[in-house]
């Protein structure tokens, strides 16, 4: 399967010749006219200054509307406390951050009450997709390629699983981490307690106790530890339950609905979600383009040297891939790479 890829070559009109990239991929033969066609982007946290362009966003819409499809962006709202928990805050975070030149509909609706529980396969037997994905016709996602410190990196894979579920849906998948205290290094200080957003660690008796089915596994209390009595297990779990969520969010689309955008810019270590992602790691590499999510992102992961995610994750990058393949989602782990000239 060939995924075709064009330079960031800051010397030409990037958004003209990205145009012609789409074209070579046949990037918007997933259209047909009248389909509700989702955008599916990260629209950035507030102060993140990663995210992808608008222009380029907005361009492609207007490519979706030249083939007669009607284009909205969407994202779902995040689990955590931030400024995309729920659908106003983040609708007014897409405007700042200046997506604004298209319907911005959140995807599981105002407090993330509207998803469907879909049946799945691999490390998850089911997950909740959210609404609008399941009712969009068709699907142009748009992902942004950097690290992330449980899954090793994330891009087309990870923006199907985490950014088309719920936050039920992102707190299934990150629970297939365990998070361990090891009670003699505790201190009891109760660091991990104030640095939670939810306050779930308990302290008890002088130890800290984590055991609410509300802890979705985030870095935070582990980071502020002074001793290091915490720490996870079996962290590559959620690069396997990335696959298993995108392969059931899939599963609500016809063949051939589905194509996808990695823009392999600003690659920093830390994730969009961040308002402080961190200092870039790689040069900007460039935009890939494709209708499978597994060659897309094995692409991105053939053009760097990905063991750097490696080594700061602790997590093998090409797990999620690998698992994507496994389980059927369409694609190829060594994908041929045309590049546009």
């Amino acid at each position: 399967m060939t995924v075709h890829f064009l330079p960031w070559d800051k010397n030409y009109n990037l958004s003209e010749k990205a145009n012609r990239l789409y074209d070579a991929a046949t990037t918007f033969d997933c259209i047909e006219a009248g389909d509700l066609v989702a955008v599916k982007l990260h629209v950035g946290e507030l102060g993140n200054p990663n995210y992808i362009q608008p222009f380029f966003v907005h361009e492609i819409t207007r490519q979706i509307k030249a083939r007669g499809g009607k284009p909205f962006l969407t994202d779902s709202n995040t689990y955590y406390m931030a400024q995309r928990h729920n659908a106003v805050d983040h609708m007014q975070t897409a405007l700042i951050n200046g997506f604004n030149l298209a319907p911005f509909i959140v995807a599981d609706g105002l407090k993330s009450e509207n998803f469907t529980l879909i049946k799945t396969k691999g490390i998850l037997n089911e997950i909740e997709v959210s609404g609008a994905i399941i009712q969009a016709d068709a699907m142009i996602v748009i992902s942004h390629c950097k690290g992330h410190e449980l899954s090793g990196f994330g891009a087309a894979i990870k923006n199907l699983s985490m950014g088309c579920t719920p936050q039920a849906g992102k707190l299934r998948q990150h629970r297939t981490i365990g998070l361990e205290i090891t009670t003699s290094k505790c201190i009891g200080c109760g660091k991990c307690k104030d640095a939670c957003a939810f306050h779930l660690p308990n302290i008890i008796d002088g130890k800290a106790s984590i055991t609410s089915k509300d802890c979705m596994r985030c870095p935070v209390c582990i980071s502020v530890c002074p001793t290091k009595a915490l720490h996870y297990t079996n962290k590559p779990n959620l690069s396997k339950a990335l696959a298993s969520a995108a392969y059931g969010i899939l599963s609500t689309f016809k063949p051939k609905k589905v194509s996808y955008i990695n823009f392999a810019k600003d690659i920093s270590e830390g994730c969009d979600c961040l308002p402080n992602p961190g200092s870039n790691i790689f040069q900007d590499i460039g935009i890939f383009a494709s209708d499978s999510a597994v060659s897309i992102d094995a692409a991105f992961l053939k053009s760097i040297n990905y063991k750097t995610f490696n080594e700061a994750s602790g997590v093998d990058c090409m797990t999620q891939v690998q698992e994507a393949a496994t389980l059927g989602i369409a694609g190829e782990i060594e994908p041929k790479i045309e590049t546009l000239n």
